[in-house]
């Protein structure tokens, strides 16, 4: 069953989170995630969000969390945490 990242992003240095985005992409895709949202308009119908929101499929939750604890990930993390608020989520598809 996918699972799905769902990510809300406050960026607060331009510079290093595009670092961060550099290893990032590439370690999604070496995991099979599929972007299906990064970035664009965010149109709040209730409650709050951030500036950013992203939505990446993975096969299972299984993937999605080795992704996410991987060696990769981990190195873009040591970029995009002190650049952003975040909020970081997996969630289990139907």
């Amino acid at each position: 069953m996918a699972a799905y990242a769902i990510v809300q992003v406050d960026v607060k240095d331009d510079e290093e989170y595009a670092k961060y985005a550099a290893l990032a992409g590439p370690a999604v895709a070496k995991y099979g995630g599929e972007f299906l949202a990064r970035g664009g308009d965010v149109d709040v119908m209730e409650g709050t969000t951030r500036a950013r929101c992203v939505l990446i499929r993975f096969a299972d939750m299984d993937t999605a969390k080795s992704f996410y604890h991987g060696a990769e990930y981990q190195e873009a993390l040591a970029f995009g945490l002190p650049a952003s608020e975040r909020d970081y989520k997996f969630v289990e598809g139907v």
